[in-house]
């Protein structure tokens, strides 16, 4: 017991220790970009340039590839942290003080308390209706657009070529994912209202740090060609792992109430363990007991999907695949097979 103990507590600082460390991953991304800028040949395009270009294809659009790694991070820090969280500080701590004391100048004591009562919240909500909600639906669109930039650019550099999805598989398996893990969101969150509030909490804690992780490696995990039945298992299985890594995530989202403050953050933080969980030395030995977590969510994702799709139920109800007159297993199209192999 001690050992496994000891097994779980160095796989969680194991897996911090790699998702903190994507700062200095950031340094190193750049201090490369300087040096192949400083390296790069001045030689003139003569045929013998052109056919040494052809061989070293790859290594260009290695080089092309770097500058969007930073462009991007900057891009993310400037969006969520320069403009969208700064904008509400300003509103909260700036204006409505401001507009406060201007009331109160003018209306004197007793009144200013009447009148603040209802220009307050009118602010407050035209300031969420005009402007937080609008850029907070933008900032997701442009968000994923941008995440995706910094995890192809980051495992180019890193492992080469993604490995090719079919496009209906490839459908089918992002689609299946997001709304696995929406049903895995809500049930971490229903974990922290449990009547024990130390209990809920570690436990919410632990759903909201695997999610994290799950977030962050799906990206490597997709170009590796790796189907979402794997994703899980290997998120499970690993579990302290990919607990220690997505950690620093689940405390800093959690230290503000408002879900606004908590998604910028999150939209700040998270390119760095995107790049981190690139380079990061996965586990390979298989934890003792596995937090079979996202089951729950994997069989209500899947009976959703089964019946959404034509045929579904038929699938799903089936408890061996069908066997064509050549004697050779008929491979399976259709979510259902992800809980099935996931199981």
């Amino acid at each position: 017991m001690a050992d496994n103990f000891q097994d779980i507590l160095y796989e969680i600082v194991s897996g911090l220790q790699d998702g903190i460390l994507g700062t200095l991953k950031i340094r190193k991304l750049g201090k490369a970009e300087s040096e192949e800028i400083l390296k790069k040949d001045p030689e003139p395009m003569t045929t013998l340039a052109r056919r040494r270009a052809e061989r070293n294809k790859d290594k260009v659009q290695h080089k092309e590839r770097e500058p969007k790694i930073i462009q991007r991070i900057i891009m993310c820090c400037a969006w969520n942290g320069g403009i969208f969280l700064m904008s509400i500080f300003l509103f909260n701590h700036m204006l409505l003080p401001i507009v406060q004391l201007i009331i109160a100048g003018i209306f004197g004591g007793s009144g200013n308390n009447s009148v603040w009562g209802w220009i307050g919240p009118i602010l407050s909500w035209t300031f969420s209706a005009l402007w937080i909600l609008p850029i907070f639906v933008l900032s997701k669109v442009v968000n994923s657009l941008w995440f995706q930039d910094i995890a192809d650019a980051a495992y180019f550099q890193y492992r080469g070529k993604p490995k090719q999805f079919n496009i209906s598989s490839l459908i089918a398996d992002i689609s299946f994912s997001m709304l696995l893990q929406a049903f895995f969101l809500i049930q971490g969150t229903l974990f922290m209202f449990l009547p024990i509030p130390a209990v809920g909490q570690i436990i919410g804690h632990i759903h909201m740090a695997l999610l994290y992780s799950l977030y962050a490696f799906e990206y490597k995990w997709l170009n590796m060609g790796w189907e979402v039945h794997k994703r899980l298992s290997h998120i499970e299985n690993c579990w302290p792992y990919f607990f220690g890594f997505g950690l620093p995530m689940a405390v800093m989202t959690s230290l503000h109430p408002s879900v606004v403050i908590s998604g910028c953050i999150f939209s700040i933080l998270f390119p760095v363990f995107i790049i981190s969980a690139n380079e990061a030395i996965e586990p390979t030995r298989v934890c003792s007991f596995p937090l079979k977590l996202f089951a729950p969510v994997v069989a209500l994702s899947n009976a959703i999907f089964s019946r959404a799709t034509a045929g579904g139920s038929n699938i799903s109800s089936q408890s061996k695949p069908a066997v064509p007159p050549t004697g050779r297993p008929k491979k399976r199209v259709g979510i259902s097979q992800y809980s099935q192999e996931y199981s």
